[in-house]
């Protein structure tokens, strides 16, 4: 029992002032995952397919494995914030390999960073470049969340931009105002997009890297899906920069080996681009970043030098385009992506259709609702084709009877 007077002492911490948190978290909606799990309830299945997220099913290569193995004595070690030299050495040779870039463009010192997957580096993008005074942070609309969460914990207003009409929709920032554009801080761009699979054009890269040096704002381009193509591989950002005499200026692109060698969990990507933000970021993720360990490091170093198991995993998502045409073809405004692994298909309602094939045949897609805004995706649900072949076929045959 206290003494008399600890207890007056206690009692008078009794009363608590009110708690404040960050009140840019109440302009936050929940995350889409977090609302599909309420539209369709708590309720698991066993025989669930779960076609919402973009995670991957491939067996990963048996490479990883191995590695992880021999270099275990590096879980003992506190990860280096840059990575390995042979990592970002590792990352330099594959840039250049596969975007064309010239000898000299890419300083694997100064211009590549490793992150614990790109998600955490998009978000942490924005705390870098967006000012104390806010601005405007341009955006495609669909998107993927992150975007909008990054703006607004930031004090940005996000600015949404829908592609073009047609099959190859991408936005095109140069048809927005003056006065938007001179208040732009940072603009995010996705190629191949998630939801849509659409590829930004080398001349639309051109035009918008263009633009971002002439206003002053960042331009990051999420390349996540760039492996995973139908019939031509995507040109990238820094391709773009290299047909414009080779300057990094104003430009980062993000790269991850979740899609490309079908390893989400061991979180692992990069960021790349302009020296100056790098090294900006850099010191902001040294206070809250996460770095990667030097395990997974090396893993990743043997992946980024490996292409075999790239085109096999292709391969698996092209028999995927394959099955999805044959069940969808001239339904659901079917197109089959440029890139990337989902289905973006006008069911009418998003929210309605995913509760009906929820209830009816336990498979799980995701509302275009929850990754859009203005009514620019709430005719549609995206579908993730990260599963084998068989339940694929066999989900998207169910799901072409249903709806």
């Amino acid at each position: 029992m206290l003494a008399p007077r600890a207890y007056l002492r206690y009692k008078d911490f009794m009363t608590h002032a009110p708690l404040t948190l960050n009140g840019q978290l109440n302009h936050l909606t929940d995350y889409p995952f977090r609302r599909l799990a309420a539209l369709l309830g708590g309720e698991t299945f066993p025989d669930a397919v779960v076609m919402s997220i973009g995670e991957p099913q491939h067996l990963p290569p048996p490479q990883v494995t191995q590695i992880l193995a021999e270099q275990a004595s590096g879980w003992g070690k506190y990860p280096p914030s840059r990575g390995t030299p042979s990592f970002r050495e590792a990352v330099r040779q594959w840039l250049s390999r596969r975007f064309s870039l010239p000898d000299g463009m890419l300083d694997p010192e100064t211009a590549i960073l490793p992150v614990a997957g790109t998600r955490e580096a998009l978000y942490l993008i924005a705390q870098t470049v967006i000012p104390s005074g806010g601005g405007h942070v341009l955006l495609p609309n669909p998107f993927y969340q992150v975007y909008v969460g990054a703006a607004v914990m930031a004090g940005a207003t996000p600015v949404l931009v829908p592609g073009a009409e047609g099959d190859a929709s991408q936005p095109d920032f140069s048809t927005l105002p003056e006065e938007t554009l001179a208040r732009t801080r940072l603009a995010y761009l996705c190629s191949p997009a998630n939801p849509q699979g659409t590829v930004a054009s080398l001349e639309l890269l051109e035009r918008t890297i263009l633009l971002a040096r002439r206003y002053g704002f960042v331009l990051a381009v999420d390349e996540c899906y760039s492996e995973i193509w139908d019939q031509v591989a995507p040109p990238g950002a820094l391709q773009a920069c290299a047909n414009l005499g080779g300057s990094l200026d104003n430009v980062v692109i993000f790269h991850s080996l979740s899609k490309r060698s079908s390893v989400p969990g061991l979180r692992s990507g990069f960021v790349a681009g302009d020296p100056r933000i790098i090294a900006s970021f850099d010191r902001l993720r040294s206070y809250g970043g996460a770095a990667v360990p030097v395990p997974i490091l090396a893993a990743s170093t043997a992946l980024w030098l490996d292409e075999t198991h790239v085109e096999e995993n292709r391969a698996l998502y092209r028999a995927k385009f394959d099955a999805a045409e044959r069940q969808l073809k001239g339904r659901f405004d079917f197109v089959r992506p440029a890139g990337g692994f989902f289905l973006w298909l006008n069911v009418e309602d998003g929210e309605q259709a995913a509760l009906k094939l929820w209830q009816q045949a336990r498979i799980r897609v995701l509302p275009g609702k929850y990754l859009s805004s203005a009514g620019a995706g709430d005719k549609y649900i995206r579908v993730a084709l990260v599963h084998d072949i068989v339940t694929v076929e066999r989900a998207l045959s169910r799901f072409a009877e249903i709806l």
